[in-house]
């Protein structure tokens, strides 16, 4: 694999001729990407269960008690998301630089992935990052197989934002990405070239 050819740090978009459902429409943030295969999540398809809740009674994670001089917030409600079809059983938190642990994975200069439980436990306190998605699984894909679906025009990419990985709404974030290339979902084919 060349050097130019290293997608860490991009978007994957899945084209409309992508012959695996569980991939249709697909938003993919491409956190590693070597000779030996690439790995990524999806972050466009939100679960109903397990609840971020069901998460944390399951792992018996409570969350901090913050004094109100400290944070005057409210908890926000934490999404999760599919991240891929691989170990589903398995949490991820991918989120922005200003937090990370001994055992999170830097991603270029946008963003971290962790998968410990201190990243769950940042979550449900003051000092969770700015900004972040919980995905429970992965997608994964073996030596040249992603290099061979994009020859044969299964994904469109373009390189990761903040406002596209964490800003934008995760029902939008298909077409969002679309537009951030400069085209449209009405005028893509599976027949199309590549960006």
């Amino acid at each position: 694999m060349t050097k130019e050819f290293n997608l860490k740090g991009h978007l994957l978009l899945a084209m409309p001729g992508m012959e695996d459902n569980r991939f249709s429409r697909t938003v993919i943030f491409v956190c590693n990407h070597d000779a030996d295969g690439a790995m990524g999540f999806i972050l466009n398809h939100k679960i109903k269960s397990p609840t971020f809740n069901e998460i944390l009674e399951e792992l018996e994670v409570e969350p901090q008690i913050i004094p109100e001089n400290e944070f005057d917030a409210d908890l926000p409600e934490v999404r999760v998301f599919s991240g891929g079809p691989v170990e589903q059983g398995r949490g991820f938190v991918v989120h922005s630089l200003d937090f990370s642990t001994k055992s999170s994975v830097r991603v270029g200069d946008l963003a971290c992935v962790t998968a410990t439980l201190d990243a769950l436990k940042a979550l449900v306190s003051s000092a969770r990052p700015e900004d972040y998605v919980m995905l429970l699984g992965y997608s994964g894909w073996g030596k040249g197989q992603l290099e061979q679906e994009i020859a044969q025009n299964g994904w469109l990419t373009l390189p990761a934002s903040r406002k596209l990985l964490f800003q934008t709404d995760y029902e939008m974030m298909y077409e969002e990405s679309l537009r951030a290339m400069g085209i449209s979902e009405a005028s893509l084919s599976s027949n199309a070239g590549h960006a």
